[in-house]
């Protein structure tokens, strides 16, 4: 926990996809704000800032008095100048006591909190206080439940929905689970245990209409700089199973770690994570992401596939799964450069035949058949007949190449 020094200004961000609920929230919160003064910065990606008037209609501030909007863009991205540029100028010629910036549906909240936690101007006048999360509780649980058509993020990122919820909650401290009243009790425990699963750290509370007690958003002191992309629920199970020392020798082939991680031993969410020093081959690996149970919620890590050198990372949220080229391996790379890296980075894990080529890759579910799904991961790895031979699949093999392997 990290609370606001008094050298900066304390800074709320909020997240959520369209229609979750943050401008309601928003408007709560200026109408409860009690003796807070409050500056909002919103943001929409169309190109009339609705939200903006929203939120002066419902409150006592104008447009130019405490409220700058940025619209047509992304706060995370293609507007990040015009942000930086935003804030500085509020708290130049704004006296307030707390800032709340509210990003677009579609954007990721870690790279809006990275501006203020870096070395720049703007990290020297705020200290980030909460990243909020609101979630549409009924479209976040469809999300993962792989029915009817995807919602998508928008022109600019053909992404499901379900994607950028996984971003969204994996880098909170708060998640409200906002239109509590349109779901059952078992759908509420269902949601809590997903985020749970997402993001072990992260607050949940239940609302209606985003209504909540402002302490529990304004000067919570929740948000740890140094944790802002680190340990979501995937890289915990990694962690875990690192700590535990659960390697096992298989057949002499592969190292396995047969890690089995309870986040949650209430509602039985649970993770595991497996590794390989054997390559897949990329047919049969591509057939196992796609016939992975709708019950695996959460999908991520490196895989090390048969004749292609690129390490590909997958990342899988609900029933969406992607697949993209990272970077060449190290072992693959020409002995000089080679040799540099690994001076270079000397806790690097490396195999004397193999190099730093592996498959490490984390599960998160709920009622998955982990026996299953390892028997199907270990049948799609190369057989000693197949590792020189000249393989193809659906992966990409040039760095920065994305390639969709399952969609909703």
């Amino acid at each position: 926990m990290r609370t606001a020094t008094d050298d900066g200004r304390p800074v709320t961000i909020l997240s959520g996809s369209l229609g979750a609920g943050k401008t309601t929230l928003l408007n709560h919160l200026l109408s409860n704000a009690g003796d807070r003064s409050l500056a909002v910065l919103v943001n929409d990606m169309g190109e009339v800032n609705v939200d903006a008037d929203l939120v002066a209609e419902g409150s006592e501030l104008e447009l130019d008095d405490g409220v700058a909007e940025l619209s047509n863009g992304c706060i995370c991205c293609e507007l990040q100048d015009d942000l930086e540029t935003a804030v500085v100028r509020l708290a130049r010629d704004r006296s307030f006591d707390h800032l709340i910036v509210e990003s677009s549906g579609i954007s990721e909240p870690a790279p809006v909190a990275r501006l203020f936690t870096t070395e720049s101007r703007v990290a020297a006048l705020y200290d980030v206080d909460t990243l909020v999360t609101v979630l549409d509780t009924p479209a976040f649980l469809e999300a993962f439940a792989g029915e009817g058509a995807p919602e998508r993020r928008g022109d600019e990122d053909d992404r499901p929905l379900s994607d950028l919820l996984v971003e969204q909650v994996e880098v909170s401290n708060l998640v409200l689970l906002n239109k509590a009243d349109r779901c059952s009790e078992a759908e509420l425990e269902e949601a809590e245990e997903l985020v749970g699963a997402l993001q072990p750290d992260a607050e949940t509370i239940r609302t209606e209409f985003a209504a909540v007690d402002p302490d529990r958003l304004l000067g919570a002191g929740l948000f740890d700089p140094d944790r802002v992309t680190d340990l979501p629920g995937w890289k915990r199970a990694l962690e875990s199973t690192d700590r535990e020392g659960t390697d096992h020798e298989g057949d002499g082939r592969h190292d396995d770690h047969h890690g089995h991680h309870h986040p949650d031993e209430v509602y039985g969410v649970s993770s595991f994570v497996y590794r390989a020093r054997r390559p897949f081959h990329p047919e049969r690996f591509a057939a196992v992401l796609r016939e992975l149970p709708r019950s695996i919620v959460r999908s991520k890590g490196t895989a090390w596939l048969a004749d292609n050198e690129m390490r590909v990372s997958i990342a899988g949220a609900g029933p969406s799964i992607r697949a993209t080229a990272q970077g060449p391996w190290i072992a693959s790379l020409p002995a000089v450069e080679r040799d540099m890296y690994r001076s270079n980075r000397p806790d690097l894990e490396w195999h004397d035949e193999h190099g730093d080529r592996r498959t490490e890759l984390v599960f998160i579910g709920t009622d998955y058949d982990e026996a299953a799904l390892r028997k199907g991961l270990e049948d799609a790895l190369v057989t000693d007949a197949e590792w020189e031979d000249a393989l193809e699949g659906p992966f990409p093999d040039e760095q920065g190449a994305d390639v969709v392997i399952r969609e909703p």
